[in-house]
């Protein structure tokens, strides 16, 4: 070989080498930047763990799966965190790696995987003794293995999208560098990034979803059940004789005033004769303003003769508009239809996103519609007044308290209140429960030895044993496993009472809390509240009947005929549904 081959040899194969270390190199990287962190996956194992701890309500596999992903990932973030603290702050001879022996990282890999499979069967256990406890089937525990699907699919997804911001933070910070100081650019890019993350989330996921949903909303509650035939009769809005179009009533308004039992109804099940209910309702079409249709409202409950009837009954309704058939029926059924029940609509979002975007509108609406019906039945002479009485569910409630400054004022305004599901934020019910007497729960209070205000769970609650029960009364429907009422941002870092009091009877002794977790547990239960079994959750059917036989006390009413109004309404409420 001559000595220019050879040294072509010797190039090429310097060269070659070259090639293989830097490819070596840029593999490497590669490889790491890809590697999770073993620290943010143990921390991020033991938040999936916790995940599949009891809640409130039973649980689809999917609904789960999403919880354990957003649980994990905040933990692995938290893993991740510290173990970059430890990096900077910790001396190099006290870092894991230097004085653990080697077996370390395979034995808590071990140990992390023993703990996920314990968990997994431990939490399957559990979901099977919720729905058991609320009286339903209970899935396979199989189902679980789409939880792990779910929660893999979620948190890998997460991950990547995380390092894809870390990616462009770096390469921002890259750019920004031929300029100005490292560090610096590095602030800047990081600065960069998180805005630009904030306002996308804000700007166009956000804001775009509202307005999806308000437009949804706002159509679906235009054109639903319009094409149905209007109501007839004069004692319901809506009809030829009414101050309120039959198109501007909205879905939920269409619904209440065509709804409810008819006058056969009535008679069959009290055997006398009975008078047609009226039902009242403003839209939120209806009137240019919340105080123009309350004025509307009242105009309505004149024309159709409301303040002769024996009850007259102020509903502040649900976001969009609802008022619960099964409890409005209720009233109508025990008295016979001599009752008038109006509503009016301040909203045709759902109550979640009415509560986050409309808080202020709830409350106007139901202040106006009681303050404009206090003052009109106030001018007729005490002994011709019809009986007053309040009523509110869920957000409903919220709005329906906002009326009154405080309990006293309630009893001195009204013949009775009857509030479902109140929310943590409701001001009446948080000064009660508040200064409930020592040794009564949060879950059931005992407020001033029960004598005006009662809690209810299922029918008995309302007896208390050796309790005098004046009038008026005011009577609150609420679940030990409602998520609306118990949702707080307080449940992030503190133990909330109804969970360090004995639990509810439809919640397992094994639900404990937990810093952040508990509250995303509760926070996923609102989307499950509505669809709960009967009597659990959000819905009041089991007690809604004995709840307006104590507060409005109809005559000659039995608690016999409680009994047989709910089995009732049990069966119509499956045609309503």
């Amino acid at each position: 070989m001559t000595e220019v081959a050879r040294a072509r040899v010797v190039s090429g194969t310097a060269a070659a080498r070259r090639a293989w270390h830097t490819t070596t190199i840029a593999t490497r990287r590669a490889v790491a930047r890809t590697q999770v962190s073993l620290p943010g996956l143990f921390v991020g194992a033991l938040f999936l763990c916790i995940s599949v701890t009891p809640s409130l309500l039973p649980r689809t596999w999917l609904v789960q799966g999403f919880i354990s992903a957003f649980s994990t990932i905040v933990g692995y973030a938290t893993g991740v965190t510290l173990a970059w603290a430890g990096r900077r702050l910790l001396p190099a001879r006290l870092r894991p790696g230097r004085w653990l022996p080697s077996w370390w990282r395979p034995a808590i890999t071990l140990a992390t995987l023993v703990l996920l499979a314990s968990f997994m069967y431990q939490g399957s256990r559990w979901q099977r003794e919720l729905y058991l406890l609320m009286g339903v089937n209970a899935p396979r525990r199989g189902s679980f293995v789409g939880v792990m699907t779910v929660t893999l699919v979620v948190v890998v997804a997460l991950i990547a999208l995380g390092r894809g911001l870390r990616w462009l933070s770096r390469s921002i910070s890259r750019f920004l560098r031929r300029w100005i100081p490292a560090v610096a650019a590095k602030a800047t890019a990081g600065t960069l990034v998180v805005l630009l993350s904030v306002g996308l989330i804000d700007g166009i996921v956000l804001d775009g979803f509202l307005a999806v949903a308000s437009s949804t909303s706002a159509q679906l509650n235009d054109t639903a059940g319009i094409a149905n035939p209007p109501p007839t009769s004069y004692t319901r809005s809506g009809s030829p004789a009414s101050f309120v179009s039959w198109e501007s009533l909205g879905m939920q308004g269409r619904e209440f005033v065509t709804g409810g039992p008819t006058v056969e109804e009535l008679e069959r099940f009290n055997g006398r004769e009975a008078k047609e209910p009226i039902r009242a309702y403003v839209g939120l079409r209806s009137a240019p303003s919340i105080a123009e249709g309350a004025d509307l409202a009242v105009r309505e409950l004149e024309r159709t003769g409301a303040f002769s009837r024996a009850v007259l009954c102020v509903i502040t309704t649900t976001g969009t508009g609802w008022v619960d058939p099964y409890l409005a029926a209720a009233l109508e059924y025990m008295f016979n239809g001599d009752t008038a029940l109006v509503g009016t609509q301040y909203s045709y979002l759902p109550s979640w996103l009415s509560f986050l975007t409309e808080r202020e509108r709830v409350q106007q609406a139901g202040q106006a519609l009681f303050e404009r019906v206090y003052a009109r039945w106030s001018q007729l002479p005490e002994d011709e007044r019809p009986r007053l009485l309040v009523f509110g569910e869920s957000l409903g409630s919220l709005g329906s308290e906002s009326a009154f400054d405080s309990m006293d004022e309630v009893l001195a305004k009204t013949d009775g209140a009857l509030w479902a599901g109140p929310t943590n934020d409701n001001p009446l019910w948080a000064e009660v429960v508040a200064h409930r007497d020592p040794g009564s729960s949060e879950v059931l209070p005992i407020y001033d030895d029960g004598k005006h205000v009662r809690f209810a769970a299922y029918p008995h609650d309302l007896t208390l044993p050796g309790a005098e029960w004046g009038q008026p009364r005011v009577v609150y429907l609420q679940n030990a496993s409602d998520p609306v009422t118990w949702w707080s941002p307080s449940l992030v870092l503190r133990r909330p009472d109804w969970l360090e009091e004995p639990q509810g009877r439809d919640v397992l002794p094994a639900m404990r809390w937990f810093p952040f977790v508990t509250f995303f547990q509760v926070t996923a239960d609102l989307v499950l509240a509505q669809d709960a079994p009967k009597g659990h959750g959000h819905e009041f059917n089991r007690t809604a009947v004995a709840g307006w036989a104590a507060v409005a006390q109809p005559p000659d009413w039995s608690e016999a005929r409680t009994v047989e109004l709910t089995a009732l309404l049990d069966e119509l409420s499956v045609e309503w549904e």
